[in-house]
């Protein structure tokens, strides 16, 4: 498939890049992270205010998409971006996560996975090319092939007959027709094997596809053996396509996984840990902005930030109105959170392009 990635720069100290990848959405700058919009929504932001933090890109989900508001319902809207009012680019999740964390919901068979609704029990089919088809109605500019996101821990044999799935499953979405300019992203499984992840990342990388994500990460293994799969996994990419590491993570995560040659993250922390009354600061630090010993502290949430929320409100007022259950106040720390990740993925890019990522530490954090 063809390459709309350009590899502008890489350092000359570890594998991080500097690149674009054009959408028919927009260009998109790399590394990048993405914010999570898994029900055509980033939790607690709108569309403009996703625009005033810059970012460039968001998530949808297929399995979520899908159950509601539906296909049709999405062939009659014009797709995702109308829908949601986001002019911007798209990715969508094939729906593979779910096969991994709804196990108890499905049933596996040779061309897909079985569902029972996890909302109302109803049943339904998702495979590749239901997949696909449903991806093609919400007009994503970047499309997920179908995988089983292979679960952790589970033995060698296990983790075998689950990229087997992958792999044949991968084939199939290949096949499936995608609108004009839609992108499709091939994915990489192995558990923590590293024979698994290697033989993955090279069959992966013969189907030709558009890009390439390293799945099956952050499902309970451990850090190291996360930065293991990378380690495995990246060196047999092509490097004129972009690098995708799926559901990561923590600021340091992310810093780690773009000296690895990762181009593309997202993560649902910086909105669920708002949610729940947390946020993260420059130093690579997070704190409970709800806890009682904030409830007369009148400085911002971070003294180095510039986001709205740390140029209007302090830590006390948004203390409160959490501890009143005032919406407010998730909306102020998501705002804050999500600035926080993006700003990081811009300090990065800088730094890469100074050839000072690799000396500057964890000062970038």
């Amino acid at each position: 498939m063809e390459s709309h990635y350009t590899l502008l720069k890489k350092s000359p100290y570890s594998a991080a890049r500097l690149g674009v990848l054009e959408t028919p959405h927009g260009k998109i700058e790399t590394p990048i992270f993405m914010p999570v919009g898994t029900r055509a929504t980033v939790k607690a932001m709108s569309p403009q205010e996703l625009e005033e933090l810059g970012a460039q890109i968001i998530l949808g989900n297929t399995y979520h998409l899908l159950l509601r508001p539906g296909e049709e319902l999405m062939l009659k809207a014009g797709g995702l971006h109308k829908f949601a009012s986001w002019n911007h680019p798209i990715l969508t999740d094939s729906g593979g996560f779910q096969v991994f964390s709804l196990a108890s919901l499905r049933k596996m068979k040779h061309d897909g996975v079985e569902f029972a609704s996890h909302i109302d029990g109803s049943r339904f089919f998702l495979g590749p090319r239901e997949s696909i088809r449903v991806q093609r109605a919400l007009g994503s500019d970047i499309v997920m092939a179908f995988d089983e996101c292979t679960p952790y821990p589970c033995t060698y044999p296990e983790a075998e007959k689950s990229l087997n799935i992958t792999l044949r499953w991968a084939e199939m979405s290949k096949e499936q027709p995608l609108n004009d300019g839609q992108q499709m992203f091939g994915i990489v499984q192995g558990s923590v094997f590293r024979e698994l992840r290697e033989r993955a990342a090279k069959a992966i990388a013969d189907m030709d596809f558009n890009g390439y994500a390293v799945g099956g990460v952050s499902v309970g293994e451990s850090e190291e053996e996360m930065m293991n799969a990378l380690d495995w996994t990246v060196p047999y990419l092509p490097e004129n396509k972009p690098h995708y590491l799926m559901g990561v993570g923590t600021p340091k995560q992310i810093l780690e996984g773009v000296k690895r040659g990762i181009d593309m993250f997202d993560c649902v922390m910086p909105t669920r840990l708002a949610r729940h009354g947390t946020a993260f600061l420059r130093g690579n630090l997070t704190i409970p902005v709800k806890a009682a010993k904030f409830r007369e502290d009148f400085s911002p949430v971070d003294e180095r930030c510039d986001c709205y929320c740390c140029r209007n409100f302090t830590k006390a007022y948004i203390r409160h109105l959490l501890n009143v259950d005032e919406i407010l106040g998730i909306r102020l720390l998501t705002i804050h959170n999500i600035h926080y990740f993006l700003q990081l993925t811009k300090r990065i890019r800088e730094a890469i392009a100074n050839d000072t990522l690799e000396s500057s530490g964890d000062d970038i954090l």
